[in-house]
């Protein structure tokens, strides 16, 4: 059994005495670890040496040359551990250790990195159009950030939200979701080495609804960033707000993927294989709406479907496997939960809608595909989050961003047309936070990645980061002494 802390405070690690909290091996469903709830003690203890840190000022006021080094030794940290936290990431979630150990960690370890370049590269304004005074903004940590990452892509996302959150001096407190702990618990033990003063970074491990809740509440943070579903998004906005504490949503999505007629079809099929099937379907940019012109639907259904087919359904650890085990029995019986909607309404399931074949164990799902006549079916409404398609067949590009903006979510869209004005007028007329066109998934870290709607409240990336995790003072000098209007002075001269 893997051993894993409740807490790590001040580099140190600490168990706590609450009920343990088991960690399941999705592909075996095997009990990896079993980690006593930190509890109400260890959160106050966690959150008062992050704000001790942040008051000692040893990591605030550290030279902005100094902090970038310390995050780049902490990317170097990363890399170093690569095998064993793919290794964790892939055991404790179930995706593909091929898609973890290539891409999810090296992000992570990017994340670091990128933040080091961008904390070199800010800059301030400066306002001189008053003759008689200069006036700048300066820019300050806001103090300590309380970060709760989701558990379907856990060392990429949480780790961004560490890189972000320290890069402007900050401290914080890392709460990994229960169900995947195990990588981000390593993440965080290998970066102490790496020049961070005590009680920078420190982690908590613990259930949502006692460790997470005392921690949202907790008076000494000063922000929070969460990522993961709306409904549990919409009580921690809550929480935090009866503080007035700032927050980041990144929550759920049913992103539409539009494949026009003119399309490079290989590409946009490959395109939309990637939206839907990558990281096991559990993805909140997903294009999980699938949105097809009619006069090439028929070909798209017949190869989309042929593909999905022949997808790999395997064990997370073979090479080979494409798509792995969801991450939890939970998570499973959801998913599984959609399937009788493919025979309701004129819907229809194409291919998949029931345990992968040759699995007794673990959490197996055949990639599914849904045929769906109107997109106010359930099938097109509501986050299913997993390998799960739903497709729909449109006439006009009118009635297409129509379908696509009929939904309560709006993270990202997916637009394929070798036109350069349809390409121009879609990214207009979707709305969502984040638009791909003829591609899938490019994520460029300086540009805010955020939701409208209930996707989210804010954004994370370069200038939105910079701009929640720093306060702005505004500071005026006068240019030449000043005559003040002497108040109290009467007829004095």
């Amino acid at each position: 059994m893997t051993r894993i802390h409740s807490a790590i405070i001040d580099g140190e690690s600490i168990d706590g005495t609450g009920d343990p909290v088991p960690v399941v091996d999705p592909a075996t469903e095997e009990v990896l670890a079993e980690i006593p709830d930190a509890g109400d003690a260890l959160v106050d203890r966690t959150v008062a040496s992050a704000r001790a840190a942040f008051e000692r000022g040893e990591w605030r006021d550290m030279s902005v040359a100094g902090r970038q080094q310390v995050l780049r030794d902490c990317a170097d940290a990363v890399e170093a551990a690569a095998d064993e936290i793919a290794d964790l990431e892939c055991a404790n979630t179930g995706i593909p250790y091929s898609q973890v150990r290539d891409r999810q960690v090296g992000r992570a370890a990017n994340n670091f990195r990128f933040f080091a370049d961008y904390i070199g590269q800010m800059t301030a304004e400066l306002y001189e159009q008053d003759p008689n005074y200069l006036t700048y903004v300066r820019r300050e940590p806001v103090g300590v950030a309380a970060l709760i990452s989701p558990w379907n892509s856990p060392i990429t996302l949480g780790s961004m939200k560490v890189a972000s959150a320290i890069a402007f001096g900050n401290s914080c407190v890392l709460k990994p979701a229960e169900q995947a702990p195990l990588a981000l618990s390593r993440l965080v033990e290998v970066i102490q080495s790496a020049g961070l003063p005590q009680g920078v970074v420190n982690l908590l491990n613990g259930n949502g609804a006692t460790t997470g809740d005392r921690l949202v509440r907790h008076p000494d943070i000063d922000c929070v960033s969460f990522t993961g579903g709306t409904e549990t998004g919409r009580r921690i906005m809550a929480t935090a707000g009866e503080n007035l504490k700032p927050s980041i949503m990144e929550l759920g999505g049913k992103s539409a993927n539009i494949i026009f007629e003119d399309a490079d079809f290989e590409q946009a099929l490959d395109g939309a294989l990637i939206g839907i099937f990558t990281n096991n379907g559990q993805q909140c940019l997903a294009g999980s709406r699938i949105l097809v012109q009619r006069s090439i639907a028929g070909r798209f259904l017949d190869a989309f479907v042929e593909r999905a087919r022949a997808i790999r359904v395997g064990s997370p650890r073979d090479a080979a496997t494409e798509v792995g085990p969801l991450a939890s029995r939970r998570h499973y019986e959801h998913v599984m939960s959609f399937v009788p909607e493919t025979d309701k309404d004129g819907a229809k399931l194409l291919t998949g809608g029931k345990r992968a074949d040759g699995f007794d164990r673990g959490f197996y799902f055949d990639p599914t595909i849904a045929l769906v006549e109107s997109n106010e079916d359930r099938l097109c409404q509501d986050e299913i989050f997993g390998p799960f398609a739903s497709v729909m067949v449109f006439d006009t590009v009118e009635e297409a961003y129509a379908i696509a903006n009929r939904s309560r979510f709006g993270l990202v869209g997916y637009v394929w047309s070798q036109n350069i004005a349809t390409v121009m007028e879609a990214q207009e007329k979707i709305s969502a936070g984040t638009i791909w066109c003829n591609t899938p998934m490019m994520r460029e870290l300086r540009a805010p990645f955020g939701g409208f709607r209930e996707s989210g409240v804010g954004a994370e990336g370069g200038q939105a980061a910079e701009a929640f995790y720093m306060h702005q003072k505004t500071v005026s000098i006068p240019r030449k002494p000043l005559s003040l209007t002497k108040l109290g002075m009467g007829d004095a001269e």
